[in-house]
């Protein structure tokens, strides 16, 4: 059985002042996940919020173990990208 994870990221951008400072912070951690872990990584909630944001990352493995491990790696390189623009993350199993 397959394992699918996702795994939530709440963002506050508090230096935002409108929608293009806000897609700064979102586009370059999308691109950045997507190139280093190759995970699915979309902007799921606030879309039209300045200073908040929701992005989510999925993967789908053959084994939990593993996916879990991804998991954790894009959460590390997040905090990296990020900083304290991330005010939070979440990981559910869907399978």
């Amino acid at each position: 059985m397959p394992a699918i994870g996702v795994i939530t990221f709440e963002l506050r951008m508090e230096d935002a002042h409108s929608l293009k400072d806000k897609r700064h912070y979102v586009k370059s951690l999308k691109d950045r996940l997507r190139a280093r872990f190759n995970v699915a990584v979309a902007e799921i909630g606030d879309q039209e919020v300045w200073q908040r944001g929701l992005v989510a990352c999925v993967t789908v493995s053959p084994d939990q173990a593993y996916a879990e491990q991804l998991l954790q790696a894009v959460e590390r390189e997040a905090a990296s990208v990020l900083g304290p623009v991330l005010v939070g993350a979440t990981v559910e199993w869907l399978a």
